[in-house]
């Protein structure tokens, strides 16, 4: 039986988001799901014909396996409007011209989907509709409170996608089926036998000619704040009942409520710095402050640390960081959870009893448990050894499973609009006393590990 007929608009379809995020996306899914009957509706302001939308979206589509009734349905028959999106009029006809029930996707700056979702409030909405927003959402509590307050006018909560990619990532399930499916995991994944959790999101990458949306957002909004947050939640919430959308986003709006900076403030729990000219991996970097569209006065972070901790039984004392930075000379993806010492160790066993690490990696998926074991030659010397699993290709793409769940209705991998309001309680005393300069702005050279200052974390 074939899937209801459902539409969806992409407002910004002649960005560059669409074309290299969420077309492959949907190209993805309509390849695997030949049942689905989709109308798709490219709104955008380059002057474009159906034709050279047609285009884009086959261009999209062969970047992936996406051939295919359904695929090639959609890429023949997708329309093209070139519109001014916050004209409440035109976003009428829009919504008026789909034949199923619509879902329209936000891929617009933060501003203008703000206006266009103002502009929906005199547009009249079918039941049913679906609204998807990029992140960041809002830019603090106050704003954030405010958009949650505008959207829930318009759609009932469970109808709003905050998208998150990361959450969309084979890691994130990965991490659900690793804590919640092996005995040896969940009884010591609490504060009794995990001494500290680092989450670790570092790029050889600088701005790639984003300047416009990163130097007003820097790492610590870009990344910390929104999926790093998200990803912690996942791995510190308690056991849900399901992984329906009530159960899984209940789960993790508890442990971002009982978030809060560790002992000592912003100025003892962040760190921040941005790179000066440098070499990454053979290729030559200007100093951030010299790229091209930067404001060096705005004093952007493009490295930034921050160390949490969650009140719970379950997590008090464990320090949470999170760090993510720019330009970096190794590419680091990983979940790092360091777990105690061991209660005692014989006495005749020699060599270094390392603490157990568990690392989980982001792109590849795979996990590495680090223990140690007697050594090869001294049956009496302990050595570190590394038991690897890894969990696959993660063949589907993070933007393929939010489409999903954008056109069937499941919110389950999107941000609740209260977690979105505690993303920013969390990190509002960091930004406080980053403006004010009561945490110092390092640098560090393109290529290098990062401040020569700073200590390894993970």
């Amino acid at each position: 039986m074939s899937k209801p007929l459902s539409s969806l608009i992409i407002l910004g379809a002649s960005g560059d988001l669409t074309s290299r995020l969420l077309l492959p996306g949907l190209g993805q899914l309509l390849h695997e799901q030949a049942d689905r009957r989709l109308q798709l509706i490219g709104v955008g302001s380059v002057d474009w014909s159906d034709a050279d939308f047609h285009k884009v979206v086959g261009d999209s589509f062969g970047t992936v396996d996406s051939q295919g009734a359904a695929s090639t349905h959609t890429r023949t028959t997708a329309s093209y409007v070139k519109a001014d999106v916050t004209d409440p009029a035109v976003l009428q006809k829009l919504i008026d011209s789909c034949d199923g029930v619509p879902a329209i996707y936000f891929a617009l700056p933060p501003a203008v989907a703000v206006a266009a979702c103002k502009a929906l409030e005199s547009v009249t909405l079918p039941k049913g509709l679906t609204l998807a927003l990029e992140k960041p959402f809002g830019t603090d509590v106050a704003s954030a409170e405010a958009l949650n307050e505008q959207l829930t006018h318009l759609v009932p909560e469970n109808q709003i996608h905050r998208v998150d990619h990361f959450l969309g990532r084979s890691t994130v399930f990965n991490l659900l089926g690793l804590r919640f499916a092996n005995r040896m995991f969940e009884p010591v994944w609490n504060a009794e036998h995990i001494e500290k959790v680092d989450i670790v999101y570092d790029e050889q990458l600088g701005l790639e000619g984003r300047a416009g949306y990163y130097d007003t957002a820097g790492a610590l909004i870009d990344m910390i704040q929104s999926h790093l947050l998200q990803v912690m939640a996942v791995v510190a919430m308690e056991p849900p009942s399901t992984l329906g959308a009530e159960d899984l986003r209940d789960a993790k709006e508890i442990v971002l409520r009982a978030t809060n900076l560790a002992d000592g403030g912003a100025k003892a729990s962040s760190r921040r710095a941005r790179y000066v000219a440098g070499d990454v991996d053979g290729r030559e970097m200007p100093a951030y402050s010299k790229e091209p569209g930067v404001v060096a006065s705005r004093k952007t972070e493009t490295l930034a640390e921050v160390t949490v901790q969650i009140d719970t039984w379950r997590w008090a004392g464990v320090p949470f960081t999170l760090r993510s930075g720019k330009a970096l000379g190794e590419r680091r993806r990983e979940i790092a959870i360091t777990f105690k010492p061991a209660n005692r160790v014989p006495t005749g066993l020699t060599g270094t009893a390392h603490p157990n690490v568990l690392r989980i990696y982001l792109a590849p998926d795979q996990m590495t448990l680090e223990v140690n074991v007697n050594g090869p030659g001294d049956p009496y010397e302990l050595e570190k050894a590394e038991l690897d699993v890894l969990f696959g290709d993660g063949q589907l793409l993070a933007y393929r499973e939010v489409l999903a769940g954008i056109l069937d209705g499941d919110p389950s991998l999107s941000v609740r609009g209260d977690s979105a309001v505690e993303g920013w309680r969390i990190v509002a005393p960091v930004l406080d006393a980053w403006r004010d300069d009561a945490v110092e702005l390092d640098t560090y050279k393109a290529g290098s590990a990062g401040p020569t200052s700073w200590k390894r974390i993970g």
